[in-house]
């Protein structure tokens, strides 16, 4: 069976690599380390079809050491020792490279397992993995390695690609191949910037069509027709599932609401609609919140309708909810003040409850002054009365300060002339 296209057309220079100019440009540090030809221990982090594979290849090639490679979704630690057991013989005695795909199945243990021999340079370490290091590799081995971070590829750049393929094919197969300009930057745009699948598509349209005395032309229905799943990155527990969530309510917060129906698009395209509903709500209350209070109810009940009709008619509520949010006034004073607050008692600031508040109605005999001395608001003027409801050790602490919307600014016009009117009659309350 033929390999993949990908592997087929794999680089084999620097400069026949898509993308990460950020990385392989002229005078960039991943490009120097390369061209030295020594290698030290690397961690590429991106998502697939980037590269990732391709320059650690590269790099194993140019240091002259015995490459390993290991697959952390299919190794296991017998595998490990395997390795180590070689140090030290003939074809090993310079130490040797070892390239470790998707590193952040390996468990703590297989990590650490490799650290010893990563100490004393028998292995030099070249890992990918799709997720964030920080989160997924032993803090061990991060502080010995390098983290270089490989980006999605750019359409402009995977156009060319796309080209090179079709020019591949043609010549392996004795067949014309003629690739429109559209149906390239259609190619390239259902890649959601991942190389290999750009080729992958590439590849299969060349399989698909029917081939005519003028060769094969690929066309965008075709194109339209391999790609109709959708190309996104999405994983419910990775990175890009993060990214789109932060993305969606972001663009709610900035009020913007072109965005934040894309990002809404995107959640239901990969059917995550808890995620979507879950944003949606925190949105309401953490962004709008007291500038328009009657959003909370209003955003509930469209998610629960979305939850009750399920996808796709789901989109229909939430469209209408998330619009909703990002055209109301903003307000994120409630969210900051119980932030705050829970600052304060996370550091230990609670004190003793005034007796007022306390929910008992007897004093000991050991109680120097008795009763409880709680005024009931309801009883007096305004409903109100002023009393203390903070601890001793925290009376005067301001947690909420009023926001600048027009709901709150008229809250804080009415109790300003509540307690004005108040303090004028004297009016006082217990300690």
């Amino acid at each position: 069976m033929a390999r993949p296209l990908a592997d087929r057309l794999r680089p084999t220079t620097l400069d026949e690599i898509v993308g990460q100019p950020h990385l392989l440009g002229p005078g960039k540090m991943l490009r120097r380390i390369i061209e030295s030809g020594e290698v030290c221990n690397l961690i590429f982090y991106g998502p697939s079809g980037v590269g990732k594979t391709t320059v650690a290849n590269l790099i194993a090639g140019r240091c002259g050491r015995r490459l390993y490679r290991l697959n952390a979704t299919t190794a296991s630690t017998a595998d490990l020792k395997e390795i180590i057991g070689g140090l030290g013989t003939l074809e090993s005695g310079g130490g040797v490279v070892l390239y470790l795909d998707e590193i952040q199945y390996f468990t703590k243990k297989q990590q650490q397992i490799l650290l010893e021999f990563i100490e004393t340079g028998d292995i030099s370490l070249i890992a990918s993995t799709t997720e964030n290091p920080y989160f997924y590799v032993y803090n061990a081995i991060l502080s010995r390695s390098t983290v270089f971070e490989f980006k999605p590829i750019e359409v402009s750049d995977i156009v060319p690609a796309v080209r090179r393929a079709v020019d591949f094919l043609s010549n392996e197969r004795g067949v014309p191949i003629a690739l429109p300009d559209a149906v390239a930057r259609q190619i390239a745009e259902a890649s959601a910037g991942d190389v290999r699948r750009a080729l992958n598509i590439t590849e299969l349209c060349v399989l698909s069509l029917p081939e005519t005395p003028d060769g094969i032309v690929l066309t965008e229905d075709a194109v339209g027709q391999l790609t109709q799943a959708g190309a996104m990155r999405y994983d419910r527990d990775g990175d890009a599932h993060y990214d789109i969530v932060s993305a969606y309510q972001k663009s709610m917060r900035g009020s913007d609401p072109d965005a934040a129906l894309h990002y809404l698009a995107r959640l239901l395209a990969a059917g995550d609609l808890p995620s979507a509903c879950r944003r949606l709500m925190v949105c309401a209350c953490e962004d709008v919140g007291l500038a328009y209070p009657n959003i909370i109810p209003i955003v509930k009940a469209a998610v629960d309708a979305a939850l009750m009709v399920g996808l796709p008619e789901a989109r229909i509520p939430l469209a209408d909810a998330v619009v909703l949010v990002c055209l109301a006034p903003k307000s994120n004073a409630a969210y900051c003040g119980i932030d705050a607050a829970l600052a304060d008692v996370e550091k230990g600031l609670a004190g003793e409850i005034p007796r007022a508040l306390q929910n008992k109605h007897y004093d000991g005999e050991d109680a120097a002054v008795k009763g409880q001395f709680y005024n009931y608001p309801h009883d007096f003027p305004h409903h109100y009365i002023p009393q203390q409801y903070l601890p001793d050790t925290l009376v005067g602490k301001t947690y909420y300060t009023y926001g600048d919307s027009a709901t709150e600014q008229k809250f804080r016009a009415y109790w300003d002339a509540i307690k004005k009117d108040v303090g004028a009659q004297g009016g006082e309350g217990s300690r």
